[in-house]
């Protein structure tokens, strides 16, 4: 498969996004169906009064992103925004909520670089803020199924993404994010600044080898705190 270009900005990704999460679910971070249930009791109310978090986003891999995130919730649904800046200008960034039950819940560090090639990529980061538990899409499906569904993903115009919606998820990840478990990630690094996510910089990506990794190393990440 070819680059992607300038003037094609979204063709290297979209024929192979239900591949890569295939890939990803192999690599575990895509969400089980069947997760259990390790929340508190008296969740119920906290989820029937409904609450919001917050999360700050800094970057990763140099990046230089920005960004904040607020989700608001009531019961299952979620009203998500993001506003992120400096992104790799005008080319597609997968978004997603992250949480796991056996996962540190917080964003990754260089601690969690384990082959030392000074970058993270998406799975160094899953033991940090676990699989996938909603994708942050701009229409259609938001569950965990869409994780490189990139032709519904923002596109940052001039570096920058205003995202809006209101989506609903499984209660245990509501009450995850409620409890200040989710971890929001903005994907996508143009490492070589040459305006295409390439496979020339850093290869190809650990999920499918036919994307490059610059389309799927993680940019920007942020907790969700009261």
């Amino acid at each position: 498969m070819q680059a992607k270009t300038k003037s094609n900005k979204r063709t290297v990704l979209v024929g192979t996004a239900f591949v890569a999460a295939a890939a990803l679910g192999g690599a575990g971070i895509l969400s089980a169906a069947n997760a259990t249930d390790t929340s508190a009791s008296n969740a119920g109310a906290s989820a029937a009064k409904g609450s919001t978090v917050r999360a700050d986003l800094n970057p990763l891999n140099n990046s230089g992103v920005m960004g904040k995130s607020v989700v608001e919730s009531k019961g299952r649904r979620l009203h998500v925004t993001v506003k992120a800046h400096n992104l790799a200008p005008n080319l597609p960034h997968a978004q997603h909520i992250h949480f796991g039950a056996t996962a540190r819940n917080e964003c990754p560090s260089v601690a969690d670089d384990t082959n030392g090639d000074v970058r993270l990529t998406t799975v160094e980061g899953v033991p940090a803020y676990g699989p996938v538990r909603a994708s942050l899409t701009t229409n259609g499906d938001t569950s965990a199924k869409s994780v490189l569904a990139v032709d519904r993903y923002p596109t940052a115009e001039n570096g920058h993404v205003r995202y809006e919606r209101t989506i609903k998820t499984g209660k245990n990840v509501a009450r995850a994010i409620r409890q200040g478990k989710g971890v929001v990630v903005i994907h996508g690094v143009d490492y070589n600044n040459n305006g295409t996510y390439d496979f020339d910089s850093a290869g190809k990506s650990e999920l499918d080898k036919s994307l490059p990794a610059e389309a799927t190393d993680p940019a920007v990440c942020g907790v969700l705190r009261k």
